[in-house]
């Protein structure tokens, strides 16, 4: 089994990034986690989270206030859950990032 591990910015300010962390055997992805990170008053807050920790792909949205949603991802298989992370992520991180900033506001 191979272990892939990476940090991906995603805005130009590097106050963006994605976290992702998967074990590989072959082309089958055994395990993940892909994490949306943003950098709010120079405090690093994880705001979306994808991963397999409980025996299943799943969703955490991650709320300012410590709450955190969870919700099944019913894809056939984790490489297919994996590239929906890593898709979804790069390109709603923006949205996800405005609704987290919102909370922190509140």
């Amino acid at each position: 089994m191979k272990e892939i591990t990476y940090e991906y910015y995603l805005s130009s300010d590097m106050r963006d990034r994605l976290r992702v962390k998967a074990v590989r055997e072959r082309k089958i992805i055994r395990g993940f986690m892909v994490q949306y990170e943003a950098k709010i008053n120079d405090n690093w807050h994880p705001v979306i989270r994808y991963d397999t920790s409980h025996g299943f792909a799943h969703r955490d949205i991650l709320h300012a206030n410590g709450a955190v949603e969870k919700q099944i991802l019913w894809f056939p298989s984790y490489n297919i859950a994996f590239t929906y992370a890593i898709q979804d992520l790069k390109s709603l991180w923006a949205l996800y990032r405005r609704s987290f900033e919102e909370e922190v506001r509140k």
